[in-house]
Formats: C-alpha cells, structure tokens, sequence
C-alpha cells in the first residue's frame, strides 16, 4: 500500500471515517489545555455539526483535525490513521473551506482553481463546472480582487471539491451569502453526502446545522456535554408549544400553552370561547434554545 493511500481496514472504528477519543490540545506557554477530552466519530455520508459560541475551542478542534496543530494528546484517526502520520499526504484525501477565504487575487476565479488543482495528484473536477455550481460561470474570468465577499466564499467553497475529497471540512460555508447562495451551497453538501461523503461541519448558525446535519455535538469551554441529532435533542431539551395571538379591549394579546396537555388545558379552553382569537401555530423547540438551556450559554 503507498504511504498516501486509504487504509483498507481502518484502525479506529470499522465504520468511522474520523474518529476521536479523548482529544486534548494545550497551546504553548498556557496552563490551561483548550480541549478536555473530546469523544466522537464521523461515519461515512454523515453531515457532522460542530457548535458552540466563539472561544469554545472549534477552530482548535479543526485545525487538529487538518493537521495543523500536531502536539495534541489522545487519539484522532481519520481512515484509519493517526492525523499526526498523515503528513502531506492527507491533504489528497480531505477537502477544507475555511471561513475568512484565502485567495490570489490578481488571478482570475477559473485560474484560482486550476492552480490549486494542479496541487493534487489525481484527477480533478473542471473549473468552469465548479463555477457554475456555484452561479460563478459569469465572472469565471474575472480577477478575483474584483468579487464581493460571498463570490469569493463561494469560489472557496467549491476550491475545497476541486479533488473530490471523501472528507470535507466546512467552516461556517454560508456566512456572507444571500439566502439564494446559501441554499445553493446547502444543497451542494446534500448532494455530495448522496455521494458518501463524510462532512465536519464548524458552526455557530444552528439554522444551518438544523437542515444539514445527521448529529450535532455541543462544544463549551473545550468540552462536549451534548451529542445527539438534532431532532432527539429537541424532543429532549425542548417542550413543542402552541401560541395563541388574540384579542382583549382592542389590544392584541399572546399567550402560549404547552402543546403535551392542551387538550387539559383549562385556560386554553377558556381563552378560546371568550376571545377574539387571530391566529394560532405551533412551534417547536429550536437548536438555539437547546443550546442555551444545555449550556447556559448564548451562541456568540
């Protein structure tokens, strides 16, 4: 087997194409370690969120799992192999999308792509069909100093298929896009998870991670307390409810019931036979307000 080759039989779990347990980083001359024993693994085709407020340690735990920060402690394995053996090799197998772009910006967005695809040894993806993935077919020779700031998070985002990775680390992909873009971009990953690829998913929009993800883990202060998917955590940690918008004296009032007993509800009862009622919907429990109710804290 060539050293940058896929294991066949992976060390770490048979099914987990990253795989992480007990993960810990102390950056240099801190006391205090920024990650405290992380435990979680990716499976193939899985769209895998990572979320927590800035400061939690997410850009810590990616960059361990990239490869540049190698002087971690525990186990990271990604297809089988320690992170830190991978050595340049790895980045033949992963595709990475940071959130702040990186980009020549004297070239044009097709030459950007073509020159980075010429970093991989195997066979790439066209450059023009990357860009029309994206609705970039029209400024595809436009230099890239000259596009808005979701043009070039979408050439970054499409940089990072260029190889066909069977991993993906995405950063924040739908920052600074319109909600056309951002759907565009979401429909990307759903597609390329149809295709079997695995996706580590950094974010602190939990809409985002809602529609795209399998599982989410919660990160605060270096630290995992909640992994589940998203809809058992909501089930969990939040009471679906029921908002009742009416009227009292030519005022328009709100009040909400939980949706469990409102057939037991007295004064639900009540407010429907004696008031003007307007509107009523149901809603559940968002990720948001798990996240707080979780971690105490706000997803800044």
């Amino acid at each position: 087997m060539q050293a940058d080759a896929i294991p066949d039989e992976p060390t770490g779990s048979a099914a987990a194409v990253l795989d992480v347990e007990g993960l810990r980083y102390t950056y240099p001359g801190s006391d205090k370690p920024t990650l405290r024993g992380l435990d979680f693994a990716i499976h193939e085709g899985e769209v895998f969120g990572f979320l927590g407020p800035s400061g939690a340690g997410k850009s810590t735990t990616q960059k361990v799992l990239i490869g540049l920060l190698e002087e971690y402690e525990g186990r990271a394995t990604t297809f089988g192999k320690e992170v830190s053996e991978w050595g340049k090799a790895y980045y033949q197998h992963v595709g990475v999308s940071f959130e702040s772009p990186n980009q020549y910006l004297k070239l044009t967005g097709r030459e950007n792509l073509q020159l980075f695809a010429s970093l991989y040894d195997g066979e790439t993806a066209d450059a023009d069909e990357l860009l029309s993935m994206v609705g970039l077919d029209d400024a595809a020779d436009m230099r890239v100093e000259a596009y808005s700031k979701g043009m070039r998070m979408r050439l970054n985002f499409v940089r990072a298929l260029i190889h066909s990775p069977k991993l993906l680390f995405l950063d924040e992909p739908t920052t600074g896009l319109d909600p056309r873009n951002a759907r565009i971009v979401k429909n990307i990953v759903r597609d390329l998870q149809q295709q079997g690829t695995s996706v580590f998913l950094t974010t602190h929009d939990m809409t985002v991670a809602d529609e795209l993800c399998d599982r989410v883990a919660f990160i605060v202060d270096g630290e995992i307390p909640v992994l589940d998917t998203p809809s058992n955590l909501k089930k969990e940690h939040g009471a679906p409810l029921v908002t009742v918008e009416y009227r009292q004296s030519g005022l328009l009032e709100t009040a909400q019931f939980n949706l469990d007993s409102i057939g037991a509800d007295e004064s639900f009862q009540r407010l429907l036979t004696t008031s003007a009622v307007e509107r009523i919907h149901s809603s559940e429990a968002t990720l948001e307000d798990v996240f707080i109710e979780v971690t105490g804290r706000e997803l800044v």
